[in-house]
Order: C-alpha cells, then structure tokens, then sequence
C-alpha cells in the first residue's frame, strides 16, 4: 500500500507543476511584422508571450505569419524599444529587454543611438520604454 500512495503523492505533485511554474517572474515578449505592425505582451512562458504580442501584431493589421518573434526575456526587466535607421534608409526596431531598471534602458539608449560610434546610422532613438509589468512609459505619439 505505501507504493501506492508514493505514486499517488507523484502524480498529485506532477499535476501541481504547471501551476507552480505559472507563478514565476514574467517574462516579455516582443515580434515585428516589417513595416506592417508590432506586438509585445508578458506572460509566463515563451509559447504565451509570443502568441499574445502577434494576436496584438495582427490587431495591428498584419498577418501572423509576417508577426516574426524577435526578443524573449524572463524576467521581463525593463525594455527599451529603438528605432534605428541605416544612412540608406532602410530601418529597424532594436529592443532589448531584461535590464534592471529604467535608467540602465536609457543608458543602453543612449550608447546604442551613439552615432559616432555607429557611424553608418542616420538616425537612432527611443521610442519606447517598458517597465518590468510591461507597461510603456512613453506617451503615445
């Protein structure tokens, strides 16, 4: 009988796992549809984050297969969100996330938007930071 109950007490601890991992720090996700539209949203795992922040990329007018997942972070940490555009003109988000705190992404902000250090760049800056709840502190335009 204590066999049976060792594999009961498993399969009921085995049961409780996915809810123990829902508790974790959230992470952020982030995907890009070129020149289309963008998503981002948080959640606690890759597979949720990312399927939340391209249902938000085709709310924004794209198709899900042109919503590419580009940046994952668990923790989410703060996000800075760069536009970025070459002196050809093309141009690019850059985001990076997980950083400690909102002056750190600024500090990023401003060592990436250094345009003599990336001289082949026309224009860099800001346009959106996320705390670490993945709300944006930026007003919009």
């Amino acid at each position: 009988m204590t066999g049976m109950v060792r594999i009961a007490v498993m399969v009921v601890g085995l049961g409780l796992l996915p809810a123990a991992a829902q508790e974790g720090p959230l992470g952020i996700a982030f995907v890009q549809a070129p020149e289309m539209a963008s998503g981002m949203a948080v959640a606690h795992t890759p597979e949720d984050g990312f399927a939340a922040a391209t249902a938000q990329c085709v709310a924004g007018g794209a198709l899900a297969e042109d919503c590419l997942p580009t940046n994952w972070c668990q923790p989410a940490g703060w996000s800075v969100d760069l536009f970025v555009m070459h002196q050809e003109g093309v141009h690019w988000h850059e985001i990076i996330c997980g950083l400690p705190s909102r002056a750190v992404a600024e500090q990023v902000a401003e060592v990436l938007c250094d345009i003599e250090a990336r001289d082949w760049l026309s224009e860099c800056q800001p346009v959106q930071f996320y705390d670490e709840a993945g709300v944006a502190q930026l007003p919009p335009d």
